[in-house]
């Protein structure tokens, strides 16, 4: 295929598809991803129970309405007769996926969805898709995993990383201080000029982030509030759009990186899988 050069990317906590009104509606979902025009749609809180009633086949629902995209769920919790988790579609070749288990002790069962995207001409994107902890020391112990040699320290990510989707961190914490230590980041604006994405209609905390390196270049954000976009999560989906620029495969020591194996706590669950399915 030929060298990508622009990626447009979407994050969205879609709330099991439910919206302010108390509806559960997967169509309205459907409709907004449909407005954000993104090459890349990562989802959290979305709810997969193939064969099911359509309110709880949100996944099969949303993959059925974008057939010319790939698409992996990562599993992190069993919800009515399925799963719950996070949801990753590209319109780029989805070369592999994998759903790192990031839960902190007793707390709920939270995952990073890996994939690893191709852009043409060698170039690939690892992409992280995740849905981190409400509680601050959860938050703690999950910014440590994800900087270790398990996540995003892995040696064989030697193309560039994205990391977006619900940090649940408005302050600056550990998981904040250690991204921006080795990432770029943006501060997303909606209309009214304040860095805020939660909740939709007035929002008021900046939960939802995007992380990245070179040779990502970011050129522009969007924080979507079309009248659908309003009511049907308590999130907005926000959107980013990079250039790609052409380079060698990322070769900087890593190193720096946390090593969480060092302390005590369970190794990452990975689950690895083909695209197109969970």
């Amino acid at each position: 295929m030929e060298a990508v050069t622009h990626v447009r990317v979407a994050t969205y906590n879609i709330h099991k598809c439910r919206g302010l009104d108390r509806k559960i509606s997967p169509a309205r979902i459907i409709a907004v991803l449909m407005e954000l025009k993104a090459h890349i749609l990562c989802l959290q809180e979305v709810v997969n129970v193939p064969g099911g009633p359509a309110i709880y086949d949100q996944a099969g629902e949303i993959a059925r309405a974008f057939p010319e995209y790939a698409w992996c769920f990562g599993a992190n919790r069993a919800y009515r007769g399925g799963d719950y988790g996070n949801m990753t579609l590209t319109r780029f070749p989805l070369c592999s996926w994998r759903n790192h288990d990031v839960t902190h002790r007793m707390r709920e069962e939270r995952g990073v969805l890996q994939t690893d995207i191709e852009l043409g001409a060698g170039q690939m994107l690892h992409l992280f898709n995740l849905h981190l902890g409400t509680g601050f020391m959860e938050r703690r112990s999950q910014a440590t995993r994800l900087l270790s040699l398990e996540i995003l320290g892995r040696e064989e990510l030697n193309n560039p990383r994205l990391i977006v989707g619900d940090f649940n961190e408005w302050t600056q914490g550990l998981t904040t201080r250690l991204l921006r230590g080795t990432f770029k980041t943006f501060r997303p604006k909606h209309g009214m000029r304040f860095p805020r994405t939660y909740p939709g209609v007035f929002p008021m905390l900046s939960l939802d982030h995007y992380y990245y390196e070179p040779p990502l270049e970011f050129e522009k954000a969007i924080l979507w509030r079309s009248r659908k976009a309003l009511v049907a999560s308590d999130h907005l989906p926000l959107i980013a759009d990079f250039r790609v620029r052409q380079a060698e495969a990322i070769s900087e020591d890593r190193g720096h990186l946390l090593d969480a194996a060092k302390g005590p706590g369970k190794e990452a669950n990975l689950r690895i899988g083909a695209p197109g399915g969970n």
